[in-house]
């Protein structure tokens, strides 16, 4: 492993938005988003698919000096309009988390702020499609729980529920997650282990090292205003561990994960 280890990126919509001064982790603009993929083209990072990190973060293989994964949360119908087409431009793979029980629905938990535009999710159908020209779709629950505020049935209902559903529309394993709002607690991480999950993504905050549970992956969050200067630094300088992250890791290190295990699919 690398010292600097790997920037999974956490992304939500891409589009044109108004400019917002709440939420701006949930938005970026476009042209930005070409500006920074080219960006990473350019400077020769390695973009990465998840099942390549976790060989990388598993020592199954060597980890690239400059190495980026691509998540995107929440599947908004805007990734195929204007992420799509410049990722397939540059070759990059990405991941999208669909929200199983949502598909072709509204974002309907935007409506609890008043005036914010409620995008619309993507449908199966259009999933299939994602999935035929190589994004990789993963679970985002059923419900976009917050599961580590449910209880046990409700969370273990939301994984399986999910990830079965997924698996029936498309044809093939789902082994990828994330918690939606990032909210997860060590009974989550025990069921998405069980259920058959082989990675999961939170909103801790730094760079993903061997020290990290498959199942427990930091990310950085890609926000509206994050221009080249700022996208380098989240890149190159942003990886010491946040507190919450250096708990988790701990935590997963000793007595806590100690009895979770992924299953191969």
């Amino acid at each position: 492993m690398t010292k600097s280890g790997i920037s999974i990126l956490m992304y939500h919509q891409v589009g044109e938005f108004a400019p917002m001064k709440a939420h701006r982790a949930n938005y970026c603009d476009h042209r930005r988003f070409a500006a920074q993929m080219g960006f990473l083209a350019r400077l020769g990072y390695s973009v990465l698919s998840l099942e390549e990190a976790l060989a990388c973060l598993a020592g199954e293989r060597p980890t690239p000096p400059k190495s980026v994964v691509l998540t995107f949360d929440d599947a908004y119908d805007n990734f195929a309009d204007y992420a799509l087409p410049v990722l397939r431009r540059h070759g990059f793979p990405a991941t999208l988390y669909a929200i199983s029980g949502w598909l072709g629905r509204r974002a309907e938990w935007f409506g609890k702020d008043p005036g914010r535009p409620v995008p619309s999710l993507m449908s199966g159908a259009r999933l299939r499609e994602m999935r035929a020209v190589g994004v990789t779709v993963g679970s985002h629950t059923a419900n976009h729980a917050k599961l580590g505020e449910v209880d046990s049935p409700t969370k273990r209902r939301e994984l399986e529920d999910s990830k079965a559903a997924l698996e029936d529309m498309l044809g093939e394993p789902v082994a990828h997650l994330c918690y939606p709002f990032g909210s997860f607690d060590r009974e989550t991480v025990q069921a998405a282990a069980e259920v058959g999950y082989l990675s999961a993504t939170t909103c801790l905050r730094g760079a993903a090292t061997a020290e990290d549970h498959p199942l427990v992956l930091p990310r950085k969050a890609i926000s509206y205003g994050d221009n080249l200067l700022g996208y380098w630094w989240k890149l190159a300088l942003k990886n010491a561990p946040k507190p919450a992250l250096v708990d988790w890791r701990a935590r997963m290190a000793g007595d806590l994960g100690a009895d979770i295990h992924c299953k191969s699919q």
